[in-house]
């Protein structure tokens, strides 16, 4: 008898200590998911600037100006954390991602074309560049990319110089991007500076964290209103999908699916990332 019992507590301590056990892992589970929680973005006023650049020009890539309105309010609010020029974030974001929609941009949310080097411990993805199947860095969320991409400016020595030059003087930080190595392409800067000069990228450069606190007053979120329901920006073609049951899901017509894409055809590929907002 004494045997048995002796043996019976023993049971009962290790299935309290299992059950401990499963409760902590639990916790770290929940922090983890938290860190990549995606945050409303502030305006800052780039849809006025869409439509006055619309005004001026109708031959403009509709692409770039659906990328401004998309990700300036990001490329802002990392100039305030980083110091740097929201118009060079934005139009190496452009230039880097073919305005997001590059395969790397699509797939791995890298805007940047950021790549592994020594000490990433993040996700990585293969792809051809200067050489076959280079190592990349892969996000979550683009948000991630823009933070990473700050941080990868302002934690090395080679782009210190940089952080020297006022926020107006973007014509500097282009060429300063490559002459510290950011890029190979001898064009770099002029293909920089060339976005930002057609799409009067310097406008956002002029932001500040007043404006963008008036600009919040004078949005405010409304309370009383029901909620829409959210369509997600990109749908993911699954077997026996086809535009026209795409259009249909999304209460949008096969053309404009298609003028947004770039799809010259009908034909789909199981796993193809579609714009659909």
């Amino acid at each position: 008898m004494q045997i048995k019992f002796f043996f019976g507590v023993l049971c009962i301590l290790f299935l309290a200590s299992c059950s401990s056990s499963r409760k902590v892992t639990t916790k770290r589970n929940k922090k983890t998911v938290a860190v990549e929680n995606k945050s409303k973005l502030p305006s800052v006023k780039q849809i006025q600037h869409i439509r006055k650049l619309e005004k001026g020009n109708k031959s403009l890539n509709k692409h770039t100006l659906q990328y401004i309105r998309k990700y300036a309010p990001l490329a802002v609010l990392e100039m305030y954390k980083y110091d740097i020029p929201a118009s060079i974030t934005l139009a190496q974001g452009i230039l880097e991602s073919g305005n997001g929609r590059s395969q790397l941009a699509s797939k791995s949310n890298n805007h940047f074309g950021i790549k592994c080097h020594v000490g990433w411990k993040g996700q990585k993805v293969y792809h051809d560049d200067d050489e076959k199947g280079e190592c990349f860095r892969k996000y979550k969320l683009v948000e991630t990319s823009y933070k990473d991409h700050s941080e990868f400016l302002n934690g090395r020595r080679r782009y210190a110089n940089l952080f020297k030059l006022r926020k107006s003087d973007y014509k500097g930080w282009a060429k300063g991007l490559k002459k510290a190595g950011y890029a190979t392409d001898k064009k770099y800067p002029k293909k920089i500076i060339k976005i930002i000069e057609t799409y009067n990228l310097y406008e956002f450069d002029k932001f500040t964290k007043k404006d963008l606190k008036r600009e919040k007053r004078e949005n405010p979120k409304k309370r009383n209103t029901k909620p829409k329901k959210s369509i997600p920006e990109y749908y993911q073609v699954k077997k026996g999908d086809t535009l026209y049951s795409i259009a249909r899901k999304f209460k949008t017509t096969v053309a404009l699916i298609k003028e947004v894409n770039g799809l010259k055809n009908n034909s789909l590929s199981i796993g193809q990332r579609l714009l659909v907002k």
